[in-house]
């Protein structure tokens, strides 16, 4: 029985902590200490609560008060007010930009009130470093259940499920598990794929700092039910907290008999090693990722065969990432029958997606299977910043596609995403809207993608550098209506042509904008004109007779473009000017356009 009355929880992920969440910890666990109350009030770091656009976060508990922005400041008034006085400090709650209104308890807040969260079901409300917290809620009880069952009924149990990888490719975890199971060999290894490297992704990152465990633990249920005694995390080097919470993981659960010889007094050993990755994307590829591990460049290879049948060192490997692993435990926990009523038909359970772009409530979220675009975009993530339009959101990073309004109501799943000619990927989501200009949103992920190719086939390590070439010249007033078919035609070869998943998907940004906003690229080659305003070489900056002469934009032309006297109208000299918006930025009297 724990011998604390109240609980501080603060967020402990990398973002709360790159805004000084350590310094709001110490802060106050010294504030507590001298008001005597250290024996009854705790103060924890968790992991990530999933509201970053309002971090840090400040959690009271058991009255579950939520603060949000704090500094490492407010810890004083946070115990002298709330702590000692029993009184909550206004100015920190949330406040509702709808009714103005201070909301105390998160379950009240729109950004909490649609979500489910089952594989970040830990994060934000244990401490991750800390076992003990961790089976307190249930942990490595399914484990313990597992290892009473035949290898078959464990394996039938996740199959009932209805789960489906997380990583992106969306493939039955059960048949996987049993693919491995059925091919006989003196070793096999589980690899959990923590290589996460789409850009603004960052689900499988927060489940690593928030809940290490349960992946662990997951583990450990798949040797059992394949029959491997080996486990490899693949995690890039790049993510330093998730590394060290993991390790500490793994660590705790050898020193409680939960990894190592005969766990938990069974004749089941298994145990767990790190390997780091450099950062290369197409290290998320399966193959790629187990080549890598044995300490050769990071190519695929042509599948069949599968890592099930011939992985790492030639042995049967299974190979799933970090959400589909953190969902096995709750699925034997409660239940395959459970799992299986969330979510749509043919794809079961709950998804976290990274919420990223221009909306109001940045964050982590997890939501069920068959929810709408709408309802995470203005539900959950508060709708566009700034009142702006929305135009599109890119959903599985830069293997996905863009997605428009019409689009709004498709309840999101692996099969409906693709059928708009997009994906779920791993969980990336990043909204946009009227200001972003669509030739240069796929460019950026060209960029991406030409950068992130192995080089190992034509049609991934070329191709994908014409197509970034293509719309370098589109974005720079100098391409052509031909340069518009010559992507179509491209960007269809390389899908059907290149031989990883990265090839194949590299070009659905090019073909997804180029379908959704034809128009926009249309401008770009006929017209020399950017609709959102955003590509330079489009641009031209021109002063209104509202100017007053006031000088103000002369004096801060960086290559003194503009000229004109005291109190009359000024002029910007066109060949002359870079288009850097300091003019517009230094008016006072919004007498500088752009167009």
């Amino acid at each position: 029985m724990s011998k604390y009355t109240m609980h501080i929880l603060v967020c402990g992920g990398t973002g709360c902590m790159s805004s000084h969440s350590i310094e709001i910890v110490e802060n106050l666990k010294k504030y507590i200490a001298k008001t005597g109350m250290q024996d009854i009030v705790q103060v924890l770091r968790t992991g990530c609560f999933g509201f970053c656009e309002k971090g840090p976060i400040v959690k009271i508990l058991p009255d579950n008060t939520f603060y949000v922005q704090v500094k490492p400041e407010d810890a004083e008034e946070i115990i002298k007010e709330h702590i000692v006085k029993g009184r909550k400090v206004a100015r920190l709650l949330y406040t509702d930009p709808t009714t103005e209104r201070h909301i105390s308890d998160s379950k009240h807040m729109e950004f909490y009130k649609k979500q489910m969260r089952v594989a970040l079901r830990n994060c934000g409300f244990i401490d991750p470093t800390n076992i003990e917290e961790y089976i307190a809620r249930d942990g490595y009880a399914a484990l313990a259940k597992v290892l009473t069952m035949s290898q078959e009924d464990v394996i039938n149990e996740v199959k009932k499920s209805g789960l489906r990888g997380r990583g992106g490719g969306g493939f039955p975890t059960g048949l996987k598990w049993e693919f491995a199971y059925k091919n006989k060999s003196d070793q096999k290894y589980v690899v959990c794929n923590a290589d996460e490297g789409d850009p603004g992704a960052f689900m499988d990152r927060s489940i690593l700092e928030g809940d290490p465990n349960s992946v662990v633990e997951a583990m450990a249920i798949c040797g059992y039910a394949i029959g491997a005694q080996k486990g490899l995390v693949y995690i890039r080097a790049e993510y330093p907290l998730a590394i060290k919470r993991l390790e500490a993981a793994i660590h705790s659960a050898r020193e409680y008999g939960l990894l190592g010889e005969n766990i938990l007094g069974t004749s089941f050993s298994f145990d767990i090693e790190i390997r780091f990755g450099a950062g290369a994307f197409v290290c998320g590829e399966e193959t790629a990722l187990i080549h890598s591990m044995e300490g050769k460049r990071g190519e695929p290879t042509t599948k069949p065969p599968f890592p099930a049948a011939s992985g790492y060192w030639g042995k049967p490997t299974n190979v799933n990432n970090v959400e589909t692993f953190a969902n096995i435990p709750v699925i034997f926990l409660k239940g395959a029958d459970w799992f299986n009523k969330i979510g749509t038909e043919k794809s079961k359970g709950t998804k976290v997606f990274a919420l990223a772009g221009k909306i109001n409530n940045v964050g982590l979220i997890e939501v069920p299977m068959g929810i709408t675009l709408r309802e995470v975009i203005y539900d959950i993530g508060g709708g566009i910043k700034d009142g702006k339009k929305f135009k599109a959101v890119q959903t599985g990073g830069p293997s996905g596609g863009c997605l428009t309004e019409k689009d709004l109501n498709t309840p999101i799943d692996f099969d409906n995403l693709i059928a708009k000619g997009s994906m779920m990927g791993s969980g990336g989501m990043i909204v946009m809207d009227e200001d972003d200009c669509m030739p240069a949103v796929a460019k950026f992920y060209l960029e991406f993608t030409a950068e992130e190719s192995c080089g190992k086939c034509t049609p991934c390590r070329v191709g994908t550098k014409r197509l970034l070439e293509i719309l370098e010249k589109i974005v720079a007033g100098k391409g052509t209506e031909g340069d518009l078919v010559t992507l179509e035609e491209l960007g269809n070869t390389i899908k059907d042509t290149a031989l990883c998943g990265l090839g194949q998907t590299a070009p659905n940004p090019v073909l997804s904008t180029l379908k959704e906003f034809k128009a926009e690229y249309i401008a770009h080659v006929r017209d020399k004109k950017c609709p959102a305003g955003q590509c330079s070489a489009l641009l031209s900056y021109m002063i209104t007779d509202k100017c007053i002469g006031c000088t103000a934009c002369a004096r801060n032309c960086p290559v003194n473009a503009i000229t004109g006297v005291v109190k009359k109208q000024h002029t910007i000299d066109q060949s002359k000017c870079i288009k850097c918006g300091a003019c517009i930025n230094k008016c006072k009297f919004d007498a500088i356009i752009k167009g």
